[in-house]
């Protein structure tokens, strides 16, 4: 028996990649927000840490 069929038996299983997507979509999204709505002090910030020699 292959492994797809093992998945077809399962009850309800085609609910999990539109709730993946949807996931996924919120995650992208809040990311896209979160760029461009930054503060650009913040982000040049981040930028030179991993230069500087503090500790």
């Amino acid at each position: 028996m292959k492994f797809i069929n093992y998945l077809a038996s399962i009850t309800g299983i085609g609910a999990y990649p539109l709730v993946s997507l949807f996931i996924f979509l919120l995650f992208f999204i809040a990311v896209g927000v979160f760029v461009f709505k930054g503060r650009k002090e913040y982000f040049k910030y981040l930028e030179e840490l991993p230069l500087s020699n503090n500790d």
